[in-house]
């Protein structure tokens, strides 16, 4: 009797254990420190998904580049089914379909408020997921969030308040056309360096600035050899987070809801991340003696003015559907800037 009963409670466990097994697992890389942004929003999104799908779904998240060491490696990942989440940014994404660049020219999104309007629209955003699927099968765009602020220029010894200043410097960019060309037309040196590199080029002197946001500045201590900053925003950091489709497809809607979901929760932590540590991360800046110039609206359109041959660059490489593309783009600003401007009128009343 005693030998049954201990094989019926071990019947139980295994059982209960089969039941509470996940159905469904998610392998999530990426290429930064477990200190950084994006693996603290992807345990937001872990919490969120483990807890509202009862355990079905499980979520490992591989930080540092255990399992890719760069972009382009994990998307291959992704679109092979190796990988079933990750971050990578816009440019990137221009790999696959070169209109998509057009979100990055400089410039262009005037603030948070706007850029997240726009990127929240998801008319908008499933029309540029279905032209990316098409050229990168596997590849589903799921958000557009923010990664680490917005750009601006910093350097080491000059200080920059108009695109003149810029002439003659050498400026640390990504692999990036668009970032690339921004730096050409105002008249600096774009030099691209990897990312864990560039401590040592700025504090070598390989390169005489970088244009990077100030979160980042801070959190990777380039402020050590960094003396000044101009808030020209040129650049909105926005970090796309794209999924396996085939994986995305396979769950039932109401587990599509949750990983939805709790995508939302995550895109909520990344663009509340660098407006909650900018603050700070100036205040760390001034104390190291830098300097933060804030410029006029006037001084701002002259970086713009300067800019312009970026724009006509893309158009010319892209295309006719380059063209709409950015005009589809231009529009949804426009969309948003009305939009918020009505909020304002009823606030004013």
């Amino acid at each position: 009797m005693k030998k049954t009963l201990m094989s019926l409670a071990a019947a139980s466990i295994l059982a209960a254990g089969a039941v509470n097994a996940a159905d469904y697992k998610l392998t999530v890389p990426h290429v930064t420190s477990t200190d950084g942004y994006n693996h603290q929003s992807l345990l937001v999104f872990k919490n969120f998904v483990e807890s509202r799908s009862n355990g079905q779904i499980e979520v490992d998240i591989y930080p540092s580049g255990q399992l890719c060491s760069n972009a382009k490696e994990c998307i291959a990942g992704v679109q092979a089914g190796m990988f079933d989440y990750f971050q990578t940014t816009i440019p990137e994404l221009g790999n696959f379909w070169q209109p998509v660049g057009a979100f990055d020219l400089p410039y262009m999104l005037p603030n948070d408020r706007v850029a997240e309007c726009v990127y929240d629209n998801e008319q908008f955003l499933g029309d540029v997921r279905s032209e990316l699927l098409k050229r990168a099968p596997n590849v589903r765009l799921m958000a557009v969030s923010n990664s680490g602020g917005w750009r601006n220029i910093a350097t080491t010894k000059k200080q920059v308040k108009s695109p003149d200043d810029v002439k003659g410097l050498k400026l640390r960019t990504v692999p990036a056309k668009v970032q690339q060309e921004l730096v050409k037309e105002l008249g600096g040196a774009p030099t691209p360096i990897a990312w864990p590199e560039v401590y040592t080029a700025l504090s070598t002197g390989m390169v005489d600035g970088t244009k990077n946001g100030i979160v980042d500045i801070i959190m990777n201590k380039f402020h050590e050899s960094l003396g000044y900053m101009i808030l020209d925003g040129h650049g909105y950091m926005g970090g796309a987070w794209v999924f396996n489709d085939k994986k995305f497809k396979s769950f039932p809607d109401d587990l599509k809801r949750v990983v939805i979901d709790g995508i939302a929760a995550q895109n909520q932590y990344l663009r509340s991340y660098p407006k909650h540590k900018e603050y700070t991360a100036y205040e760390e800046f001034k104390k190291a003696a830098g300097v933060i110039y804030n410029p006029s609206a006037a001084e701002k359109e002259a970086f713009k003015v300067a800019s312009a041959p970026v724009k006509a660059s893309f158009l010319q490489s892209a295309g006719a559907e380059g063209q709409k593309w950015l005009e589809r783009f231009e529009s949804e600003i426009k969309t948003c800037e009305a939009k918020i401007q009505a909020d304002y009128n009823i606030q004013f009343n």
